[in-house]
């Protein structure tokens, strides 16, 4: 019996070691695209390509990653490409934004090759459902209504402030947050962490998914610490997603957040 336990004991050591390793190569490849060290970056793919090879168990999940970062490459290849165009400073931006959607298929080629299921939480919220929280239960539309009350908290510095030439800001801030918030969340807390759900524990989708959301807002200029930060944002669209079990919730608060961004000028 002691054997059995030593053996299983050795066995998720292993594999705790193996997902860590895992999620380093991951944030590794993220933060060196960002940074557009492209020739650095390729070291983290070659060893995503051995453990392909060499693994059966969490092929899926390597492969996940691996084409991810070979869709991060490409939007940071497109990324320096427009930012020699002559055009607008706001249309940078949302060029930018629309091209994450390399992200998105290189994820979905992946789970294609793999023959996985494409799935992203996109069934409609159920009204009667009731929150399981530590000490009570809540209905679905009050947790919802408590999520877009915090997320709203981000626009009340507008109202001290002058805003000028507002219906440029306000089409430009609506454009900006429905094309970043879609994307943002489709990839993250759509494909990668249902995806990443199915093979691995929860836990560790919530946590490789919250990060690495993170990490990626290096790419457009957020220094390191303040994009760690962001990853807490990223907990709490996954939690309002596994909670909610549809999608659209946390896009409507990533885009509240985002109009945030823009009309209070982080954005530009």
């Amino acid at each position: 019996m002691k054997t059995i336990k030593g053996g299983i004991s050795i066995n998720r050591s292993r594999t705790n070691m193996f997902l860590l390793f895992l999620a380093t190569l991951f944030f590794a490849g993220i933060i060196l695209y960002s940074y557009r060290l492209f020739v650095w970056g390729l070291l983290p793919l070659i060893f995503l390509l051995t453990l392909y090879i060499s693994t059966n168990k969490y092929r899926s999940s390597v492969s996940l990653f691996m084409f991810f970062l070979l869709g991060t490459l490409v939007y940071q290849l497109g990324s320096s490409y427009i930012n020699e165009w002559n055009i607008s400073i706001e249309m940078k931006i949302i060029i930018n934004r629309s091209l994450l959607m390399f992200i998105m298929i290189g994820t979905v080629i992946s789970l294609m090759l793999s023959k996985q299921k494409i799935f992203f939480f996109a069934l409609l919220p159920d009204w009667q459902r009731r929150i399981k929280m530590p000490f009570h239960t809540i209905k679905l539309p009050y947790f919802l209504l408590i999520g877009l009350m915090v997320s709203s908290t981000i626009l009340i510095p507008l109202y001290s402030q002058e805003i000028r030439d507002i219906k440029t800001i306000l089409l430009f801030g609506m454009v900006f947050a429905i094309i970043n918030a879609t994307l943002e969340e489709v990839i993250w807390r759509g494909i990668m962490l249902s995806s990443l759900k199915r093979n691995v524990s929860t836990f560790y989708a919530v946590v490789i998914t919250s990060i690495g959301f993170g990490l990626l807002h290096i790419s457009i200029g957020i220094p390191v610490i303040i994009s760690l930060l962001f990853s807490f944002g990223g907990l709490f669209y996954a939690i309002v997603v596994l909670k909610a079990k549809s999608i659209y919730p946390s896009i409507v608060f990533h885009i509240v957040i985002n109009l945030g961004m823009v009309f209070n000028g982080w954005i530009i």
